[in-house]
């Protein structure tokens, strides 16, 4: 069996989901989640739309996604627990070892892996269902390879359609050093929108250089049903319960084997950010949208000139007023807005010159939001029996409701069938009331008659949210011991003197040499596919271990007897995840996000706190769009901001020649003083740029 899987970031959303034929949704509550300024979900608006869910067979996903740290555990917990008795189907976290704490203390919940874990390889996945995850969602750049061999080992839920961020996934903190808004806390400011320009021939002007097109899989949802997929997931919680709406027409209409086509125009009209791109999954393809931010809506015809009059001829339905935006070249020349309709034409009205064979594109129209789908509701019997001397009673879904005081005998006007239909049709749930009468002339004031209503419909809903409990405390976080001195860990090209641990960070991983001397780590990108492995293999005995910023470090360490450095994307916040990882791993380096006393509190032995070179994107993909036979082949790459910051840009290349790229930080990272010992990151100390900065040191990440 298939899901869909849609977004809800309002309660609207959610409904206009359902509505559509979703079969499950997924939501935040108003703390820990990954979309912080959506409008979330209170308990009581929870409550109304698990009740809603289980009614039409849907399920509910409860996303408590954000990096967690140890002063706010216990809130944390909470929600948990929150989420749980109201009825959620499966909470999901991106702190793995969290996960296996909660599953250890109450089984009975039903834990989905974040996409912010990265989880993109077997062993990822095998680490999850060990933790006791049911469910991976699976990170947007996992290739279709990966998907396959994933989806034998455990559930997997794939992103089909949405936003897309352009690092990998849970690994980008640009948000978090330019302004205190952290994306692993929810609250991205999303800095990759906003202009960059290379130092590279044809990147040289200001353009949206790491802005991604929308993702729209489209048909090729296919091939992943048959890779073993079995969730389709809806990027979205921050769009309109149209989109959502559009969406899930658009993807229902795919799996039930039509083409969709004018589901997808309705949802191109909703919102398309840049013509959409198929995804990492199926390879690059018109992944960047440098030219035009945001919404592009749905081409409709190019500008001409009558009688002086710029105008266009549509291509599909247009209404006097529709909002249009105009690209020439692919670039956005202004907004406009459509004018008299005559003889085939449709006016311009717009601020900006126009030009003969500018683009027309629809943006905004009445006609443009799609419709949303009517109420959808389910049938239900209800029997109803009311008679004299015995309590009214009422019976649905197996749930039997029964009054408090016996009926009496009507004097003048009993209840009639009619009168109890029409009172018992009266409910906010998504239901059609098939109802069956069986009384014998009794009477029941009208305000007792709807009180009973009302108790009848309260009892049946909350037999659809579950009614759980879970009995018992949440476990108490670990005990750290702390530790005084230091020692150092450099990653970089070389081993400096004095440098205890050394962990090599190869611009070639198919030109590998490990130093002679020490105790080395060879360096491992997030994103790690069994074509990298093939390729590194040979090379593992030359090290002492591994050291990556992702979990999946832990079990491929194991597998070639290696030691494990777990680096500082692991995204160590609490005291759970970092006496969790030391468990597994050699070393430790402790998230990059935590104030120097929030370091100070998690540092013990065998951990390290970082300095020097802050690299704040892994970017997956080419920023260059793989212009391969224009390419300079720099090692790095100054990405300037139009403020003037300059961001360098490492180059490397992995398995099969492919090229990946690290952004780093304007500015390095000053040492932040904490007690544990200093992991030194050298890799872009060549083209430093600015003041050093002491990061969230004296001041805690939102």
């Amino acid at each position: 069996m298939t899901e869909l899987l849609a977004p809800a970031g309002s309660e609207q959303a959610a409904y206009a989901a359902l509505d559509a034929g979703a079969d499950a949704i997924y939501l935040g509550l108003k703390s820990f989640s990954a979309r912080a300024f959506s409008e979330n979900f209170d308990a009581d608006a929870l409550s109304r739309v698990i009740c809603y869910a289980h009614v039409l067979g849907a399920k509910v996903y409860v996303a408590l996604n954000t990096l967690v740290k140890a002063s706010e555990i216990g809130e944390f917990f909470d929600g948990v627990r929150t989420a749980w008795e109201g009825g959620a189907d499966a909470i999901l976290l991106q702190d793995i070892f969290l996960g296996r704490a909660i599953k250890e203390r109450f089984p009975e919940i039903n834990l989905h892996l974040s996409t912010q874990a990265g989880c993109c390889n077997v062993y990822g996945a095998q680490l999850a269902k060990a933790f006791g995850f049911s469910r991976v969602v699976l990170a947007r750049e996992t290739p279709l390879s990966e998907i396959a061999k994933i989806s034998q080992i455990v559930e997997t839920e794939v992103f089909v359609q949405g936003a897309l961020c352009t690092c990998f996934s849970g690994q980008c903190y640009l948000s978090s050093f330019a302004g205190g808004n952290s994306g692993n806390r929810g609250k991205c400011k999303q800095p990759c929108r906003k202009r960059y320009r290379f130092d590279r021939a044809g990147y040289e002007d200001f353009a949206y250089a790491l802005s991604t097109s929308d993702l729209m899989v489209g048909e090729r949802i296919e091939e992943l049903r048959r890779a073993g997929v079995t969730s389709f997931k809806i990027e979205g919680r921050m769009r309109r319960e149209e989109y959502v709406s559009a969406a899930v027409e658009y993807y229902r209409a795919l799996l039930a084997g039509e083409k969709g086509e004018a589901e997808r125009v309705r949802l191109a009209r909703a919102y398309n950010r840049g013509d959409y791109t198929e995804g990492l999954a199926f390879g690059q393809n018109k992944f960047l949208s440098r030219k035009v931010q945001g919404h592009i809506g749905q081409a409709v015809g190019e500008v001409t000139f009558r009688h002086g009059t710029p105008v266009f001829r549509p291509k599909a339905p247009v209404s006097k007023g529709d909002g249009l935006k105009i690209l020439r070249g692919g670039r956005e020349v202004g907004g406009a807005a459509v004018g008299e309709i005559a003889d085939g034409f449709a006016a311009l009205s717009c601020r900006e010159r126009l030009a003969p064979g500018d683009e027309v594109r629809l943006t905004a129209a009445a006609g443009n939001i799609p419709p949303l789908h009517p109420k959808k509701r389910t049938h239900m019997p209800i029997l109803l029996e009311f008679f004299v001397g015995k309590p009214p009673r009422a019976e649905a879904n197996g749930l039997v409701f029964v009054g408090d005081a016996p009926l009496e005998s009507a004097k003048n006007a009993p209840l009639s069938r009619e009168d109890l239909v029409t009172c018992f049709c009266k409910t906010e749930l998504p239901i059609s009331p098939e109802i069956s009468v069986s009384s014998d002339g009794v009477f029941l004031p009208k305000s007792a008659l709807n009180a009973f209503r009302r108790a009848f419909y309260d009892a049946l809903s909350a037999r659809f949210t579950g009614n759980r409990q879970l009995v018992g405390e949440f476990p108490a976080p670990p005990k750290l011991v702390p530790v005084h001195g230091t020692r150092t860990a450099r990653m970089g090209e070389r081993r400096e003197a004095g440098d205890d641990i050394f962990i090599l960070k190869p611009d070639d991983y198919s030109s590998i040499r490990a130093p002679e001397e020490g105790e080395n780590y060879l360096w491992l990108p997030p994103l790690f596919t069994a074509a990298d492995e093939a390729q590194i293999a040979p090379h593992l005995h030359d090290f002492d271990g591994i050291c990556c910023d992702n979990a999946y470090g832990i079990l491929l360490a194991k597998k070639y007897g290696l030691k494990f450095f777990a680096g500082v994307g692991c995204n160590l916040t609490n005291a759970f995840a970092v006496s969790g990882m030391l468990g597994f791993s050699a070393y430790a380096a402790l998230s990059k996000e935590l104030s120097r006393a929030e370091t100070d509190a998690l540092a013990c032995e065998n951990t390290f706190s970082l300095s020097g070179d802050l690299k704040v994107m892994d970017l997956c993909y080419c920023p260059f769009e793989r212009t391969c036979g224009q390419c300079d082949r720099k090692k790095f790459y100054r990405m300037t901001d139009e403020d003037g910051r300059v961001f360098p840009v490492l180059r490397y290349r992995t398995s099969d020649m492919v090229c990946r790229f690290e952004v780093y930080n304007c500015a390095y990272l000053k040492e932040s003083g904490a007690i544990c010992s200093r992991l030194l990151d050298d890799s872009a100390k060549e083209v430093r740029s600015g003041d050093g900065t002491r990061g969230h040191a004296g001041r805690s990440v939102l």
